[in-house]
C-alpha cells in the first residue's frame, strides 16, 4: 500500500466517525493525494470522483507514508472534510464595480465583511453570482465538463463598453462571451442585473434583456434589483437612487418582455424585485408570475411567497382566545406586507397584541430598507423604552448564518439583555410567522 506521489494533496481536517475513511483508519491530519489517480484541483473535482459506486483512494500520512485504498462506497460520502470548503483559495473579485456594496461599507467591521468574492463554485454550491471577468477556458470548459447547473451570473449589461464602465474592468466586455459558451452547451443559469439609474436603465435595460432572451430557455431567469446605496459613498461614482418613475418604467419594461418570453419559452423569465412594486406604488405580482421563485435570494417574489405562505397558514387554526403580547422588529421593506399578515391573523387571535416595529437603518443609511442589513444597535436604540410584550421576534436573516449575531457584532443576548425582554429568532417562512403570533 505503500507508494510514491509527487502531488501535495488536501490536507484533511475531520473524519466524521463511522464514516468509509474512518472505518479504513484515515484521520485528521491526513493528506488526500488522488482519487482514481486524479490530482483533486478544488472541490468539484472532489465531488465528482466520489459519485461513484467504487474508488481508489491515495492518503498519504504526517510521516510520509502513503496508503492506497481501494474503496466500494457505492455512492456513499467517505466523510472526509477539509479546513477550507473549496480546497483551494477563494477567488477574490477583479473588479471595481461602480455598485458594490463593499465599497460602501464602513470601516471597523469584521474581515470577512469586506473580502469580495468571484467564484465560480460558489455559485454553483451556495448560489452566489459570478461576473465571469476572473475566469478562463479552462474554468468554463470545467463547468462543461462536469455539467455543473445552475450558474448564476451577474450580467447588468449585455453592451460590452458599458460593461467595462461599470465593472471598472477592460476585459468585463469581453467575457460575455463565456455565457454563449455556457449556452451552447446547455448549462442552466440565472442572470442579474443590479440597476443603476443613469447607467443601464432605460433603453439599455430594454436592449440587456432583449439580448439575454437569446439565451433562454437555458438561462432560465433574470432578476433586476435596485442598486444598493448607503451612507458611505464618499469618493464613489455617482449613482442617482432608483425613486418612483424608475420603479414604474422598470416594471413596465420586464412586463413587456414576460409577455414576449411566454410566447415564446412559456416562461417569464424577468422579474423585477419586489422593492420595485413597494416603490411604485403597485400590488405585488401573481404567485404564478415568478415561476417557481428561482430568484428568492435576490428578494424577488419573497413578499409574495410569504404571503401566500401565511395565508395557506391561516387555515390551520381555529379561533383562538387566549392572552398574549409581543412584539416583531422588521425593515422598511416589508413592514406593509407584515401588518397585513397580523391583521389576518387578529381576526383568528382577537386577544393577541402585536407591536410591529419598523426598523429605520441608521447605521447604513435610511435608503436601506432590507431586513437582512439591520444592525443590533438600531434595534436597540429604536425599541428602547417601547412596549415590547413577552417577546421580541428579530427576523432570521438579520443574523449572520448559523450564528447569532448581527453585521455590527451586535448579539441576541446583547439585545435581549439592553431591551429586557426574551429575544427569539424567526424563521423566513409565512408559517413560523403566524405559528409564532398564533402559540404565543
Amino acid at each position: 500500500m505503500v507508494g510514491m506521489f509527487e502531488h501535495n494533496g488536501h490536507k484533511i481536517l475531520s473524519v466524521l466517525p463511522d464514516s468509509i475513511a474512518d472505518q479504513l483508519g484515515v484521520q485528521a491530519g491526513d493528506r488526500l493525494i488522488s482519487i482514481d489517480g486524479k490530482i483533486i484541483e478544488d472541490i468539484l473535482d472532489y465531488r465528482l470522483l466520489i459519485n461513484s459506486e467504487k474508488m481508489l483512494m491515495l492518503i498519504e500520512k504526517p510521516d510520509g507514508q502513503q496508503w492506497e485504498l481501494d474503496i466500494e462506497h457505492d455512492y456513499e460520502d467517505p466523510g472526509l472534510e477539509f479546513g477550507d470548503g473549496l480546497m483551494s483559495e477563494y477567488r477574490r473579485c477583479m473588479n471595481n464595480c461602480i455598485f458594490c456594496f463593499i465599497d460602501q461599507m464602513p470601516k471597523g467591521m469584521r474581515e470577512t465583511l469586506y473580502f469580495k468574492d468571484d467564484d465560480s463554485r460558489l455559485s454553483f454550491l451556495q448560489g452566489n453570482y459570478v461576473t465571469l471577468t476572473n475566469m478562463n477556458d479552462h474554468d468554463i470548459d470545467r463547468i462543461i465538463n462536469y455539467r455543473l447547473s445552475p450558474i448564476n451570473v451577474s450580467v447588468h449589461t449585455t453592451n460590452p463598453e458599458l460593461r467595462c464602465r461599470m465593472l471598472n474592468n477592460r476585459f468585463a466586455g469581453e467575457s460575455l462571451r463565456y455565457i454563449d459558451k455556457l449556452y451552447e452547451a446547455g448549462i442552466v443559469m440565472n442572470g442579474q442585473i443590479v440597476l443603476c439609474p443613469g447607467w443601464n436603465d432605460g433603453e439599455e435595460l430594454r436592449s440587456s434583456i432583449e439580448d439575454m432572451l437569446k439565451w433562454a430557455p437555458v438561462m432560465e431567469s433574470v432578476s433586476i434589483v435596485p442598486v444598493g446605496m448607503t451612507r458611505y459613498r464618499e469618493g464613489l461614482t455617482r449613482i442617482d437612487p432608483v425613486d418612483k418613475k424608475v420603479a414604474e418604467q422598470t416594471i413596465d419594461t420586464v412586463e413587456y418582455f414576460q409577455s414576449v418570453a411566454m410566447e415564446k419559452h412559456n416562461i417569464h423569465f424577468v422579474h423585477a424585485s419586489d422593492e420595485f412594486y413597494l416603490l411604485a406604488g403597485r400590488n405585488l405580482p401573481s404567485e404564478e408570475t415568478y415561476d417557481g421563485y428561482l430568484q428568492l435570494e435576490n428578494g424577488v417574489g419573497m413578499l409574495r411567497l410569504f404571503i401566500e405562505e401565511s395565508n395557506d397558514a391561516l387555515t390551520d387554526y381555529t379561533v383562538n382566545t387566549s392572552l398574549g403580547e409581543i412584539s416583531i422588529a422588521t425593515g422598511k421593506l416589508a413592514f406593509s406586507v407584515l401588518a397585513e399578515v397580523i391583521n389576518k391573523v387578529k381576526s383568528i387571535c382577537p386577544n393577541k397584541r402585536v407591536h410591529l416595529y419598523e426598523i429605520r437603518n441608521d447605521f447604513f443609511g435610511e435608503s436601506i430598507t432590507v431586513s437582512g442589513l439591520i444592525t443590533g444597535q438600531d434595534i436597540i436604540r429604536q425599541l428602547k423604552g417601547r412596549p415590547l410584550g413577552t417577546k421580541l421576534y428579530l427576523p432570521v436573516n438579520m443574523f449572520r448564518s448559523g450564528e447569532e449575531v448581527f453585521l455590527d457584532d451586535t448579539t441576541r443576548e446583547d439585545v435581549e439583555k439592553e431591551l429586557g425582554v426574551c429575544t427569539c429568532i424567526q424563521e423566513a417562512s409565512g408559517y413560523d410567522f403566524v405559528k409564532d403570533i398564533v402559540n404565543s
